[in-house]
Protein backbone atom coordinates (compact mmCIF):
# COMPACT_ATOMS: atom_id res chain seq x y z
CA UNK A 1 0.00 0.00 0.00
CA UNK A 2 2.40 2.52 1.05
CA UNK A 3 4.03 2.54 -3.26
CA UNK A 4 0.12 3.90 -4.02
CA UNK A 5 1.10 6.77 -1.69
CA UNK A 6 3.77 8.16 -3.80
CA UNK A 7 3.83 9.45 -7.65
CA UNK A 8 4.04 7.07 -9.82
CA UNK A 9 7.09 6.59 -11.70
CA UNK A 10 7.58 7.21 -15.79
CA UNK A 11 7.77 4.11 -16.41
CA UNK A 12 4.32 3.00 -15.11
CA UNK A 13 1.98 6.09 -15.63
CA UNK A 14 4.23 6.64 -19.08
CA UNK A 15 3.17 2.98 -20.97
CA UNK A 16 -0.23 3.62 -19.55
CA UNK A 17 -0.98 6.88 -21.15
CA UNK A 18 0.25 4.99 -24.68
CA UNK A 19 -2.05 2.20 -24.18
CA UNK A 20 -4.87 4.58 -23.99
CA UNK A 21 -3.31 6.52 -26.68
CA UNK A 22 -3.20 3.21 -28.56
CA UNK A 23 -6.33 2.51 -28.31
CA UNK A 24 -8.31 5.97 -29.10
CA UNK A 25 -5.87 5.64 -32.44
CA UNK A 26 -7.12 2.34 -32.93
CA UNK A 27 -10.85 4.00 -32.73
CA UNK A 28 -9.87 6.68 -34.73
CA UNK A 29 -10.71 8.96 -31.85
CA UNK A 30 -8.54 12.12 -30.43
CA UNK A 31 -8.19 13.38 -27.03
CA UNK A 32 -8.32 16.84 -25.41
CA UNK A 33 -9.52 19.10 -22.85
CA UNK A 34 -10.24 22.11 -24.49
CA UNK A 35 -12.87 20.25 -26.76
CA UNK A 36 -14.54 19.05 -24.08
CA UNK A 37 -15.31 22.69 -23.04
CA UNK A 38 -16.57 22.99 -26.39
CA UNK A 39 -18.84 20.17 -26.48
CA UNK A 40 -20.12 21.38 -22.79
CA UNK A 41 -21.14 24.95 -24.92
CA UNK A 42 -22.38 22.89 -27.35
CA UNK A 43 -24.78 20.89 -25.01
CA UNK A 44 -25.89 24.33 -23.28
CA UNK A 45 -27.35 25.21 -26.25
CA UNK A 46 -23.96 28.02 -27.58
CA UNK A 47 -23.98 26.84 -30.99
CA UNK A 48 -27.42 28.75 -31.75
CA UNK A 49 -25.02 32.25 -30.96
CA UNK A 50 -21.38 31.24 -32.40
CA UNK A 51 -20.66 29.11 -35.33
CA UNK A 52 -17.79 27.23 -33.67
CA UNK A 53 -20.32 25.66 -31.08
CA UNK A 54 -22.59 24.42 -33.74
CA UNK A 55 -21.69 21.24 -34.62
CA UNK A 56 -22.96 17.62 -33.42
CA UNK A 57 -22.18 17.14 -30.21
CA UNK A 58 -23.46 13.70 -29.89
CA UNK A 59 -20.71 12.67 -31.61
CA UNK A 60 -18.11 13.62 -28.59
CA UNK A 61 -20.15 12.11 -26.26
CA UNK A 62 -17.50 9.38 -25.50
CA UNK A 63 -14.81 12.26 -25.06
CA UNK A 64 -16.86 13.54 -22.24
CA UNK A 65 -15.49 10.13 -20.01
CA UNK A 66 -12.43 12.26 -20.21
CA UNK A 67 -13.73 14.76 -17.61
CA UNK A 68 -15.74 12.14 -15.26
CA UNK A 69 -11.95 10.21 -15.65
CA UNK A 70 -10.21 13.33 -14.74
CA UNK A 71 -12.56 14.57 -11.74
CA UNK A 72 -12.60 10.78 -10.61
CA UNK A 73 -9.26 10.36 -10.58
CA UNK A 74 -8.69 13.51 -8.90
CA UNK A 75 -10.62 12.51 -5.97
CA UNK A 76 -9.10 8.86 -5.81
CA UNK A 77 -5.72 10.29 -6.03
CA UNK A 78 -6.81 12.89 -3.08
CA UNK A 79 -8.33 11.18 -0.73
CA UNK A 80 -7.42 7.43 -1.00
CA UNK A 81 -3.57 7.55 -2.63
CA UNK A 82 -1.66 10.72 -0.74
CA UNK A 83 0.83 10.25 1.85
CA UNK A 84 0.86 13.51 4.71
CA UNK A 85 4.88 13.61 3.67
CA UNK A 86 6.36 16.89 2.00
CA UNK A 87 6.40 16.74 -1.16
CA UNK A 88 10.51 16.18 -2.34
CA UNK A 89 11.61 19.03 -3.89
CA UNK A 90 15.47 20.13 -4.57
CA UNK A 91 16.60 22.07 -2.64
CA UNK A 92 17.26 24.91 -5.61
CA UNK A 93 13.52 25.16 -5.92
CA UNK A 94 13.05 25.24 -2.30
CA UNK A 95 15.94 28.67 -2.12
CA UNK A 96 13.88 30.27 -5.20
CA UNK A 97 10.42 30.02 -3.63
CA UNK A 98 11.52 31.08 -0.16
CA UNK A 99 13.12 34.37 -2.71
CA UNK A 100 9.08 34.41 -3.50
CA UNK A 101 8.37 34.73 0.24
CA UNK A 102 6.48 31.02 -0.07
CA UNK A 103 5.93 29.80 3.64
CA UNK A 104 5.56 25.67 3.95
CA UNK A 105 7.37 24.90 0.48
CA UNK A 106 6.75 21.21 -0.27
CA UNK A 107 4.03 20.69 2.26
CA UNK A 108 1.49 21.04 0.13
CA UNK A 109 1.33 20.13 -4.27
CA UNK A 110 -0.44 23.63 -4.37
CA UNK A 111 1.23 26.71 -2.50
CA UNK A 112 -1.36 28.89 -0.53
CA UNK A 113 0.66 32.19 -1.78
CA UNK A 114 -1.00 30.82 -5.07
CA UNK A 115 -4.16 28.81 -4.99
CA UNK A 116 -5.06 29.66 -1.33
CA UNK A 117 -8.76 31.85 -1.14
CA UNK A 118 -5.89 34.61 0.48
CA UNK A 119 -4.21 34.88 -2.54
CA UNK A 120 -7.00 34.33 -5.29
CA UNK A 121 -9.72 36.92 -4.14
CA UNK A 122 -7.53 39.34 -3.53
CA UNK A 123 -7.13 42.54 -6.46
CA UNK A 124 -3.55 41.04 -7.49
CA UNK A 125 -5.22 37.50 -7.42
CA UNK A 126 -8.19 38.11 -9.65
CA UNK A 127 -5.91 40.18 -12.12
CA UNK A 128 -3.87 37.59 -12.33
CA UNK A 129 -6.95 34.59 -12.78
CA UNK A 130 -8.20 37.14 -15.45
CA UNK A 131 -5.38 37.88 -17.51
CA UNK A 132 -4.35 34.43 -16.82
CA UNK A 133 -7.45 32.79 -17.89
CA UNK A 134 -7.58 34.90 -21.46
CA UNK A 135 -4.29 34.18 -22.28
CA UNK A 136 -5.04 30.55 -21.77
CA UNK A 137 -8.34 30.34 -23.38
CA UNK A 138 -6.55 32.81 -26.28
CA UNK A 139 -3.53 30.59 -26.73
CA UNK A 140 -5.77 27.44 -26.78
CA UNK A 141 -8.20 28.45 -29.36
CA UNK A 142 -5.33 30.05 -31.49
CA UNK A 143 -3.07 26.57 -31.25
CA UNK A 144 -6.27 24.67 -32.13
CA UNK A 145 -6.00 22.78 -28.86
CA UNK A 146 -4.75 22.38 -25.22
CA UNK A 147 -1.18 20.94 -23.91
CA UNK A 148 -3.12 18.02 -23.59
CA UNK A 149 -4.35 17.39 -27.05
CA UNK A 150 -1.47 18.51 -28.68
CA UNK A 151 1.44 16.77 -26.71
CA UNK A 152 -0.55 13.36 -25.74
CA UNK A 153 -2.50 13.46 -29.17
CA UNK A 154 -0.70 14.86 -31.13
CA UNK A 155 2.49 14.32 -30.85
CA UNK A 156 1.53 10.80 -30.41
CA UNK A 157 0.06 10.43 -34.10
CA UNK A 158 3.33 12.76 -35.41
CA UNK A 159 1.82 16.24 -36.11
CA UNK A 160 4.07 19.02 -37.02
CA UNK A 161 1.61 21.46 -35.69
CA UNK A 162 1.28 19.65 -32.61
CA UNK A 163 5.32 19.77 -32.55
CA UNK A 164 5.56 23.26 -32.56
CA UNK A 165 2.47 23.74 -30.26
CA UNK A 166 4.49 22.35 -27.63
CA UNK A 167 7.78 23.70 -28.20
CA UNK A 168 5.64 27.02 -27.75
CA UNK A 169 3.89 25.57 -24.41
CA UNK A 170 7.45 25.11 -23.19
CA UNK A 171 8.96 27.95 -24.17
CA UNK A 172 5.86 29.91 -22.69
CA UNK A 173 6.52 28.00 -19.37
CA UNK A 174 9.86 28.56 -18.84
CA UNK A 175 9.44 32.42 -19.93
CA UNK A 176 6.28 32.24 -17.31
CA UNK A 177 8.88 30.92 -14.90
CA UNK A 178 12.14 32.72 -14.95
CA UNK A 179 10.75 36.38 -15.88
CA UNK A 180 6.88 36.82 -15.10
CA UNK A 181 6.97 35.24 -11.87
CA UNK A 182 9.67 36.71 -10.41
CA UNK A 183 8.25 40.02 -11.52
CA UNK A 184 4.60 39.43 -9.89
CA UNK A 185 6.33 37.81 -6.69
CA UNK A 186 9.17 39.94 -5.52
Amino acid sequence: MEILLQPWPWYVSGPLIAVVMAVLVYFGKTFGMSSNLRTFCAMAGAGQKAEFFNFNWREQKWNLAVVVGAVAGGFIAHFFLSSDEPIQLSQKTVMALEGFQFKNIGETLLPKELYGWEAVLSAKGLVILIVAGFLVGFGTRYAGGCTSGHAITGLSSLQWPSLLAVIGFFAGGLLMTHFVLPLLFK
